[in-house]
């Protein structure tokens, strides 16, 4: 089956953050949209298919979550990762963030220590502070255009009582796709001190050809590893919400959904429950194709990087829709970084230091569109950059 993601899809006037929201967050509203984490293509198939059969039923009650919904991403995660996971362990949740921040209320205290590994996705800090919690940080280390995790500076972050961290594996802002044995020196650590891992790995599917997405969960039986994982990312329905977490104990579970229960939340919702399961059922094939284009894309911008934007180095990512650019020869702080991308190139990214201060002076970049926005993107930066360096 051929899938194109070359076509052009103008989203403009559909409520979509990344198009509509250019105005209020970039203050121009004609930059070019290379920001918020979704993609500029449309879902597989199968899942619009699934999507307007059940809307022909036209009653949108309140709705169960069926056998079938868990039999898919227990039958997903065993074709693609050989990993089984029990049905008992499988919570549904209304997105990835707000199962982070039940996790943290569930399974700690106020006042507690939870760790983050900047730079990071930034609603890992928030997930921490709001719940009332201590955010640590142990950053990673970037060495020669490779970040790699700082397990000495992390056992000293547990000496001082952090008993929780939050792992982003694959790595967004980053692009890592952690390899066995890092995951396995972080497993010693944790177990050492009785660490408990929440692994988000909402972008597992999203893994170029040579790397590996290894599930944490599935490394270790003596630490406690949460998992988030969701369909959003890998095929491009985040405005539906629905995620899981594999929570391998009772207690766990039971402390999670009271604190979903206080909130009065539900994810059961009639549309994601639908999206959720086709994709997962139907959507190999065209996740398949996806990663295949992706990797040309990544090809053709590392080569026009590295050509023509001679200030600019790129963090080859190993996994995820997003290039995360190191920009810091330009010798400008975060503010001015931002206001250049958007005034002189016209092109909207996000910037660095939102994913934490260990990101300032990077931008990034998301390459989920087609080719020829990319292109057009990367020639206006260049454009940019060399009515700067003259």
């Amino acid at each position: 089956m051929m899938f194109d993601f070359d076509a052009p899809l103008d989203r403009s006037g559909s409520n979509s953050l990344k198009f509509d929201a250019r105005q209020a967050y970039f203050g121009r509203a004609d930059v070019m949209p290379m920001w918020v984490a979704d993609m500029d293509f449309a879902a597989p198939p199968a899942v619009t298919e699934a999507l307007v059969s059940r809307a022909q039923h036209p009653i949108y009650g309140y709705t169960l979550y069926p056998d079938s919904l868990y039999q898919s991403l227990i039958d997903w995660c065993q074709r693609r990762y050989q990993w089984s996971i029990k049905r008992s362990h499988i919570l549904m949740c209304p997105g990835v963030v707000p199962s982070l921040h039940a996790a943290i209320e569930a399974l700690t205290e106020p006042g507690d220590k939870v760790i983050a590994q900047p730079p990071v996705y930034f609603p890992f800090f928030t997930a921490v502070t709001q719940t009332g919690r201590e955010l640590v940080t142990n950053p990673l280390k970037l060495e020669h255009g490779h970040y790699t995790m700082d397990l000495e500076h992390l056992e000293q972050c547990a000496r001082q009582g952090a008993r929780l961290l939050l792992l982003c594996s694959p790595h967004n802002p980053v692009g890592r796709v952690w390899q066995r044995q890092e995951l396995m020196d972080l497993l010693a650590v944790a177990a050492r001190y009785e660490m408990t891992i929440i692994s988000d790995e909402i972008h597992a599917d999203l893994i170029f050809p040579g790397q590996t997405h290894l599930p944490l969960a599935d490394l270790s039986d003596s630490v406690n590893v949460l998992t988030a994982i969701a369909p959003s990312k890998t095929f491009n329905i985040p405005g539906l919400g629905l995620s899981s977490l594999v929570v391998p104990q009772k207690a766990d579970r039971k402390a999670i959904n009271q604190v979903f229960d206080s909130w009065h939340v539900s994810a059961a919702n009639p549309f994601s429950i639908t999206a959720y399961e086709a994709a997962y059922r139907h959507g190999d094939a065209w996740l398949d194709a996806l990663m295949a284009y992706l990797q040309q894309s990544l090809d053709s911008a590392r080569r026009f990087i590295d050509a023509e934007l001679d200030l600019i180095d790129l963090i080859v990512p190993e996994g995820t829709y997003l290039l995360w650019l190191d920009c810091r020869q330009m010798n400008l702080d975060n503010q001015a970084l931002r206001a250049f991308f958007i005034d002189k190139a016209g092109v909207g990214m996000n910037p660095g230091n939102v994913f934490g201060d260990v990101g300032s002076g990077f931008m990034r970049l998301n390459m989920g569109c087609p080719r020829a926005q990319l292109d057009i993107a990367l020639g206006k930066m260049a454009d940019a950059l060399n009515d700067f360096t003259r």
